[in-house]
Order: structure tokens, then sequence, then C-alpha cells
């Protein structure tokens, strides 16, 4: 479902701090039914805030139609890096659109998945940074009903690309050893899961010590569903887990994605969308709660367009962020903003 213009249009701010550069570290593309987000839309959100470069992070868009299944998201990355070609001509803006480029794999195939790896380096021409293999799994069917509208699905049409993932995909063994192949080739893992399956992570990430991990959306919270009006309860546990998981130096955090509406602040359903200063009110317990954990260094400010789009404005959301980190050192601004997502994605900028 495509976000609601006009509700949106309801808030509009300036940009705080608009010369501060930004790498924005987990975007999507797509061209959905009824929901089309191209490089034209995402430029016109960006407008006020100087996004310097991003990062494209795989969502089941243009996978390729036929050809073995394990290759399909191939399709992906090449379509991705012909929107990072047009980006770095220059044409439109000074900016560089998915500069780095993590793309799917299945990683279930084990030491096989080096075929994939090297399918899509070949390419992405120099752009490839990683896997995301979304392991994701509730056995709420509001949970993943939520995941689809705000991903462009239609939930009784799921994807061919989208399967749910198994429970206990994370300690799988075939699935650790492609994690394995990730850390040969000098690529990271992106773990998109839910809250509580934080300490799967923790496992593999001490299994894999030598692979790059970035744990999503700050951990992927849930408040719909079974978890409904129990953001006190979960929040103790998801602290607790995430204090585990800090011990582990290859884990690194994005911090953003609590505008989704699986994570049940109910943005999207209020007469008007939150402005910077609701957002940072809100959220700002469980954000300074990762940095305080992880350091700056190892934390991200992320978007996760256009799906948190369903909740309020690009510029509003990157206010937030600047409004929560106003008293902050300059040199953890940098690391929360760009040097983060510089250094975990290699991006030579």
């Amino acid at each position: 479902m495509a976000p609601r213009a006009e509700w949106l249009d309801q808030v509009t701010e300036a940009a705080l701090d608009p010369d501060r550069p930004i790498v924005d570290p987990h975007h999507h593309l797509w061209d959905r039914p009824n929901f089309r987000y191209l490089l034209d839309e995402f430029l016109a959100d960006q407008q006020g805030h100087n996004i310097v470069a991003t990062v494209y992070v795989q969502a089941a868009s243009f996978h390729r139609a036929d050809g073995p299944e394990p290759l399909r998201p191939v399709g992906e990355t090449e379509f991705v890096n012909g929107v990072a070609a047009m980006s770095a001509s220059g044409l439109y803006g000074a900016s560089r659109m998915n500069a780095g480029i993590v793309g799917h794999a299945n990683l279930r195939l084990g030491s096989a998945v080096a075929e994939v790896l090297d399918a899509h380096l070949a390419v992405a021409r120099g752009r490839f940074r990683g896997i995301r293999h979304a392991v994701a799994s509730n056995p709420d069917p509001a949970v993943d009903r939520a995941i689809m509208i705000a991903a462009g699905w239609d939930p009784a049409k799921p994807p061919p690309a989208r399967p749910v993932p198994p429970p206990g995909l994370l300690g799988d063994a075939a699935f650790r050893e492609g994690v394995a192949t990730l850390g040969r080739y000098g690529m990271s893992f992106d773990a998109w899961l839910y809250h509580p399956q934080i300490p799967e992570l923790t496992a593999l990430a001490r299994a894999r010590p030598e692979v790059t991990i970035i744990l999503d959306h700050v951990g992927g919270v849930l408040g719909i569903g079974p978890y409904a009006g129990k953001h006190t309860e979960v929040m103790a546990k998801w602290k607790a887990d995430m204090a585990e998981l800090a011990t582990c130096p290859n884990v690194n955090v994005k911090v953003g994605g609590l505008t989704m509406p699986i994570c049940g602040f109910g943005w999207e359903t209020a007469p008007k969308p939150p402005t910077s200063e609701q957002l940072a009110a809100r959220t700002r317990d469980w954000y300074l709660y990762v940095i305080d954990t992880f350091g700056p260094e190892r934390c991200m400010f992320e978007s996760n367009f256009p799906v948190d789009k369903s909740c309020c404005s690009y510029r509003v959301l990157w206010n937030a962020f600047k409004r929560l980190t106003a008293g902050f050192s300059e040199a953890d601004k940098t690391a929360l903003f760009s040097g983060t997502a510089k250094r975990v994605y290699r991006l030579e900028l």
C-alpha cells in the first residue's frame, strides 16, 4: 500500500543541520502494484538533507523471471547497479545512490552459495557489499500481514521471492556455513529479524566472529498481535538481549525502523503524522539505549524507506535523529550519520 501523500503533507518541516553529510545505509526501491518507489521518488523525499550516499538493501525486487532459482536474486543487483550508474553520472545531483549494494542469496545453500556471490559480484561493478537473508519469523499472522502491506504487497498474493522464513534458521548448520562463506568473501551479513530472535543472532555472531554482522532496525521490535500494548515488557527483554549481543564485537546496529507499523506506536492510524519532536520523544529511550550499549562507532542511523514512509516523511525522520543527538559530540554525530556506515559497508566516497 503506497503512503498517503495528503496525510504526510499535513506535517512539513525545514531540515535541521542541513549541511551535515548523511550516508543512508538502508533503503529499498521497487515497482509494485499501487506502490512505485524508484530513483525519482527517493530523490524527491531527500530534499533538504545532505544525503551524500546510500546503501541499497534487498527487497525481493526485480528478481529474474527465469533461470536457475538460486541465481534469480541477481536480477535485483543488476537493476540496482543500473540505478547506481545513473546516480554516478551526476545527472541526478551530487549524491551517490546505491554506492553499496546488499543483495539476497539463499544462505541455506551453504558453501555452494559461492556461485551466487560470484554472480552478484560480476554484475555489481565493485558495489556489492553483502547479503541479507531475512530470518524474521513470528507465528502470529498479523505480523507478517503488516510487513506485507508496508512493503507494497497484497497479503493475499505473496510474491514467490518472499517465502516466510522457518523458525530457528540462524542456528541451521547449512545457513551458518553460508554465513561463513560470506566471511571468506569479505562480505557482511544483514540480519532482519524480530526482537524475540535476538539471542539466536548472538549465538550466530559468536559462532562466526570473523563475519561482520549488521542488525537491522534495532532488532525488529514488535508491538502488534500478542505484543500489542506491552512496550514496557518488551523493552525489558529487548534491553537484556541487546546488551548480550553487544558483547559480540563483530555486530553493528542500524538505528531506525521503530516507525514501522509492526512496532505498534500507531502513528499510521493517527489523524496527522508525527512531527520530529514527537518521533524523537517516543523513540528516544530505545535509540539512546542502543547507542549507549554499542557505542556510536558501531551504530548508524537508517531511513528504511519507503517502508517507514507509511508513518512519517523522510525529512521529519532525519530531523528526529538530529534532535536525538543535539547534545552529542561532533565525532559521535559523524559516526552515527555517516562514519559507521562508510566503515561497515566499505564505501569510498
